[in-house]
This record gives structure tokens, sequence and C-alpha cells, in this order.
């Protein structure tokens, strides 16, 4: 199924569409790797073991990934039981996510498409679930009511990116990873365009720990759990933005785990 919208789509869509279905292949090596690894999460690996993202059984369950990539996640919903899709801005990283579904015998449903709007109707999914995708791709005050609207009453919301103190430490215009000095503000954190020296741009969201806060209970989300993630040893590795000294002293990455009220 395409995503045949192309006029109506928001700016920072068509954007990250552009960035993504450029950059696609250098996440065909990783995709490949997550298809037969043991669930893990974020930059360090975490495991799911640690975690508890996923549950353990998801027969009978109908569940979508927000912002599918490759198609990982969706592939170890698939494997618990659940009838699974997986939506997606970028084509090219679909095309992975679909070569790789073939190869395992792994049926998902797979769409392209802008996860604020997802073409499926109110209350049609029990679990829904982002790793980075339209966690940090795709506008909050969008996707969470949008999210919200797809769920059955009680159903989980789980997503997972960057944590706040990243994008406070880390240079728009820069690959340098992330440092101690604070170079923009907290408060009012939303919307984020960056560029880097290569000439590549994107946009990214996040908010301070209290707007979530806030924007889920206006929406109708309880607060299940949350997880501010370390990395679990020290050392001078650079992984994407930070390195592993950095991430062991400060959190990178969060997840949020909500329940829709009933």
């Amino acid at each position: 199924m395409l995503d045949t919208t192309m006029t109506d789509l928001p700016d920072y869509v068509l954007k990250n569409r552009a960035h993504w279905d450029r950059h696609a292949d250098q996440w065909v090596a990783g995709g490949e790797r997550a298809w037969v690894g043991n669930p893990s999460w974020g930059i360090w690996g975490i495991p799911e073991a640690d975690l508890q993202l996923l549950p353990g059984d998801m027969t009978g369950m109908r569940a979508i990934e927000l912002g599918c990539g490759t198609g990982y996640v969706s592939a170890w919903m698939a494997q618990r039981g659940a009838s699974v899709v997986g939506i997606d801005n970028s084509e090219r990283q679909l095309a992975t996510a679909r070569r790789l579904a073939g190869e395992h015998g792994v049926d998902l449903e797979l769409i392209h498409g802008n996860a604020e709007e997802v073409p499926f109707p109110d209350g049609h999914f029990d679990y829904a679930i982002s790793e980075y995708g339209v966690a940090i791709w795709a506008d909050p005050y969008k996707w969470i009511p949008e999210a919200h609207r797809v769920l059955v009453p009680g159903g989980r919301l789980v997503f997972l990116g960057n944590h706040p103190l990243v994008m406070i430490t880390q240079h728009n215009d820069s690959d340098a990873p992330v440092g101690t000095e604070l170079l923009y503000p907290y408060f009012g954190m939303h919307r984020i365009d960056w560029h880097d020296e290569n000439g590549d741009e994107g946009t990214e969201f996040n908010l301070t720990i209290s707007d979530w806060v806030s924007l889920f209970n206006t929406t109708g989300f309880d607060i299940v759990d949350y997880h501010e993630l370390q990395s679990p040893t020290t050392g001078q590795e650079v992984r994407f933005y930070a390195s592993m000294d950095w991430a062991h002293a400060f959190p990178t990455e969060q997840v949020w785990v909500l329940r829709k009220r009933a």
C-alpha cells in the first residue's frame, strides 16, 4: 500500500522522507542482524529481558509499529503471535522490510505513509510501539493523539527515542558527539531542524519531560513506566551521537510505557 497524499504532507515529513530514502542502504546490515538476533533496544542494545517492553505472548493481539524501518520490531511481535502492521515514511526502508519478511517467512502488513495519520479505524489495535521511528521523527502533538485513537481502551503504547538531555547538548549543525555543555534551551523544546556538515538535513521532535507528561494526561494515557537508558559499560566507543563514557553518566535515551484509559 502506497502513500498517495504527497501534496498534503507537512514539510518535515517530506524532508525526513528524503533523508531516510537517501540513507536506507546504511541500515540494511543492521536490520538483517536484528531480524535474526534476540530482541534488544536502543543504541546500546539493552536486552529485552531487562526492559520487558514486549508481551511474552502476543497471540491474538493486533499490533502496529509506528515508523517500522527495516521491520525487525514488527518481526519480533509477529514471532510472539501478533497480527502486525508496520507503517513507515520511507519506501526504501520498507523495501528492506518486505525482503526480510519474505526471506524469514514472517507475515507483516507494511504500509508506506505518515504515522501521524494511520489508515485504520478507531480502537483497531491492542498494542503500538516505536523504537525511534515516529517517536522522534513526527510531531508528538499529532502522533500521540493518533496512537491513542487507534488503540483499544486499555491498549498500550511503548516508544523509545532520544532523551531530552541529548537535544540540548548536541550541535544541530555537526556530527560531533554530545558533550557536557548546555547549548540550547530546555524549556520550549519541540521541533528541532538540523543539518550536518555534509549538507544532509532533517527534523526531529522532543519535549521536556513535564510536557510529555502533560500531553499524555490531556490525550488520555496513563503512565505505566518510564526508563532512562544507560550504557551498560564505560569506554571511548561512540555510537551514533554519544560515547559510552557519556552514556554511562547521562541518559541518551528514554522509554515511555503508556496505557490508554478505559
